[in-house]
């Protein structure tokens, strides 16, 4: 049966599972936030709303960089350096520098400019007039709390782009790696699962909420297209913009280039990387940002080697960073509202956590062994495949498609849709209380 996906590609508000089990909390609202922001952001001197054409000319018109904020304002999740960024007095002189630009949506976005990590409410992406991508601003530390309006890391990408510009265009080889790449389509309205459903223009005067395509939406209808054609969903849209942690480095918060801390065996240390280096460059391109970095991870092969230059105790070091088979999996995509798609496809609508090792010892269950606990089963539409396949919350999935080893929800969804097309059923063991159920698990 053909697996209706257009129907997950609707926003938060109209998914069939309730806000606390969402990753993205969204304001009771939405159109009331909506619409206010257009009325403060219209009357605004500094910022263009809504019009990312309009400020390319301002830019060509007067030599500034462009800025373009990508913010989505009904989901609470950067809230808080939303309105510093707008209000901080501290960081005005910085944003005098720029021409500004604030898009609230993705319909009439040209897909080979806009190239960013999609599952974020807040991101910004720094441009010279002509189209050329100085550098990238995304960050999970003020996703993960909405009340963390820091904008240390802000500030430096903001002073990171301002320098590029200055150098351009005797720096534009440099910077050709950070432009954007082949995409399916550049309007996303052409995507098939958004083709015909929305128009160029919101409705102002009507549903401005449901006439929006929010950003996730784009990865969202990728992955659908490439699922619909019973096509595995390439790597890169599973385990999209790898953040640093995924070759075991974490940045400062503060210094969003500077390491902190480098964990033990991961790539990161066998390329030889110590807390305190400060990233220069990484491919060859100049890094402002963590978004930087996850620009060039989200964008590179296994077993790729890429340079890295680094500054440590006042001199410049050239180290090797190789990318191993399987390094995307590592990558914690249990946060991202794309995954509630693909739980949909993968695991029938369950959300499953690894199991702690205490935990474990009371289900005398091993540390080694696959033991992902069913936190939430869908119960609605495509989500609630597994329930009706017979799984069911408290469950705890002790093996699934041949697979007994302990891995992540990550890594297990990556798998599952590499190897298997919508309309497999796979061989699942389940531990519910003291009993072990053997269940069939539907791909979709």
């Amino acid at each position: 049966m053909k697996f209706p996906f257009a129907k997950l590609l609707l926003s938060a508000a109209f998914l069939t599972i309730s806000q606390a089990q969402l990753t993205a909390e969204t304001v009771k609202d939405r159109q009331g936030a909506v619409l206010n922001d257009r009325a403060q952001m219209q009357s605004n001197d500094r910022w263009i709303y809504n019009d990312w054409k309009k400020g390319f000319a301002e830019s060509k018109r007067t030599g500034k960089p462009l800025l373009v904020v990508l913010r989505c304002v009904p989901c609470l999740a950067c809230a808080g350096i939303d309105a510093n960024i707008l209000a901080q007095s501290e960081l005005q002189p910085l944003l005098d520098k720029f021409v500004c630009v604030r898009v609230i949506n993705a319909n009439a976005l040209d897909l080979s400019l806009f190239q960013f990590d999609y599952d974020l409410s807040f991101s910004t992406i720094f441009f010279n007039g002509d189209g050329t991508v100085y550098g990238r601003f995304g960050s999970w530390m003020h996703q993960k709390n909405s009340a963390e309006g820091s904008t240390a890391s802000y500030k430096a990408a903001l002073d990171g782009a301002l320098k590029l510009h200055a150098n351009y265009p005797s720096n534009k080889d440099s910077l050709r790696g950070k432009q954007g790449v082949p995409m399916p389509v550049n309007d996303p309205l052409q995507l098939p699962q958004l083709a015909g459903k929305y128009k160029r223009e919101l409705d102002w005067e009507g549903k401005v909420v449901q006439s929006c395509v929010h950003c996730h939406q784009v990865s969202d209808a990728i992955r659908a297209m490439h699922r619909e054609k019973k096509e595995s969903i390439p790597e890169k849209w599973v385990y999209p913009m790898p953040s640093p942690e995924t070759i075991g480095l974490t940045f400062f918060p503060q210094f969003p280039t500077r390491v902190m801390r480098v964990a033990e065996g991961w790539p990161g240390e066998k390329a030889g990387f110590l807390p305190g280096d400060e990233i220069l460059e990484l491919a060859g391109q100049p890094i402002i940002s963590e978004a930087d970095l996850a620009w060039i991870l989200h964008n590179s092969d296994t077993r790729t080697t890429l340079n890295a230059k680094v500054q440590r105790d006042g001199s410049d070091k050239t180290l090797k960073l190789e990318l191993p088979a399987g390094w995307r999996s590592k990558s914690d995509i249990s946060r991202r509202v794309g995954t509630w798609a693909m739980r949909a496809m993968a695991t029938g609508g369950m959300l499953l956590k690894d199991l702690p090792d205490e935990d474990r010892a009371k289900q005398n269950l091993s540390k080694h062994q696959l033991a992902l606990f069913a936190e939430h089963v869908g119960e609605y539409g495509e989500h609630a495949a597994a329930k009706k396949a017979g799984f069911r919350k408290g469950d705890i999935l002790v093996e699934i498609d041949g697979i007994t080893d302990r891995i992540t929800e990550s890594a297990l969804i990556g798998h599952l849709l590499a190897k298997h097309a919508p309309g497999a059923k796979l061989k699942a063991r389940v531990q519910r209380g003291t009993e072990k159920l053997d269940l069939l698990l539907p791909m979709q």
